[in-house]
């Protein structure tokens, strides 16, 4: 009796990709039909895109039955639609990756190779680029700094191209959280893990949804905010600093009263005082509200997404 084959889930987050679907499709395909001893599944997610997305994948989900579209009532963005994909995956194993052609489908056997080996988790990790060089440069700074202060393990530059294992899955699914950091949330689940280098190639068609260096930190806020601490010690820390720097002030002030006979005046050093100190409180208030954001999202227990229609949806 012949055994069954293992079921792989692609899951492809798109917005506004409608020169790259397919492309990436006919890619993807002709990779997976090369390994015969899988069967797949190739999902494609709209994220409410503005061109002709949505029209693209439907024609190609409708003309091969091992093609889903999940078509969303707009842009929830990335992390959502990353999200939604997965919800519809029923594979053993789920593999996530860009629209945009940057990231190599050649390299799937090489993420399923290491699956096999044992490992739940097979994570890409971007070695170069030719994406923009600031960008870049702030990008691996952040995940530097990431690394060091989060209190879980989280790889430098991994991307979103990566394979999650069946169980992996099913926790991050559970997972009732909404604000979402994907690296830190597959870093947090400690399944065993392996890193694959590869070099993200380059953008041809469209535009990135990561559009400004402002949308890139808004990215950061979430993994900064999510899973570390260090600001609000970092608050702490400097509010202990300053009270004990008033205090030594305050004697300075009072040993110059009693030694000269006169007391220490003057306008422009208390305006500066308050400056100071107003801005640290301004500071910290806002670090504070980060904080207090992150819970007042988490309240709402709005759903991450919703679904406008799937074409090819499996019961």
């Amino acid at each position: 009796m012949p055994k069954n084959k293992k079921l792989i889930s692609i899951v492809i987050p798109c917005f506004n990709e409608e020169e790259n679907i397919e492309r990436t499709y006919g890619a993807v395909k002709k990779v997976v039909d090369s390994l015969g001893t899988y069967d797949f599944e190739i999902i494609f997610v709209d994220n409410g895109s503005e061109d002709a997305s949505a029209k693209v994948m439907e024609k190609i989900a409708r003309r091969d039955p091992t093609v889903r579209a999940v078509l969303l009532t707009r842009n929830f963005g990335p992390e959502s639609s990353g999200l939604a994909g997965l919800e519809y995956a029923t594979g053993d194993a789920a593999i996530l990756m860009a629209a945009d052609m940057q990231d190599p489908p050649e390299l799937i056997p090489d993420y399923l190779h290491k699956w096999e080996e044992g490992y739940d988790l097979v994570l890409g990790q971007i070695i170069s680029t030719n994406d923009n060089r600031l960008l870049l440069g702030l990008r691996r700074q952040f995940y530097k700094i990431l690394h060091r202060i989060a209190y879980i393990d989280i790889p430098i530059n991994v991307s979103g191209f990566g394979l999650i294992d069946k169980k992996v899955l099913q926790v991050i699914l559970a997972m009732p959280e909404r604000s979402r950091f994907y690296r830190g949330l597959l870093a947090w689940t400690g399944f065993k893990r392996a890193l694959i280098p590869y070099k993200r190639g380059e953008r041809k068609y469209g535009r990135s949804s990561y559009r400004s260096i402002f949308s890139y930190i808004r990215h950061a806020e979430k993994g900064l905010f999510a899973f570390s601490t260090l600001p609000l010690d970092i608050i702490t820390y400097v509010g202990l600093f300053l009270i004990l720097f008033a205090i030594l002030i305050t004697l300075a002030f009072v040993i110059i009263f009693y030694t000269h006979g006169n007391p220490i005046t003057g306008s422009a050093t208390l305006f500066l005082g308050m400056m100071f100190f107003g801005g640290i409180q301004i500071l910290a208030m806002s670090i504070v509200g980060k904080y207090v954001a992150i819970i007042f999202e988490e309240t709402k227990n709005r759903p991450h997404f919703l679904v406008k229609k799937v074409i090819n949806e499996r019961h």
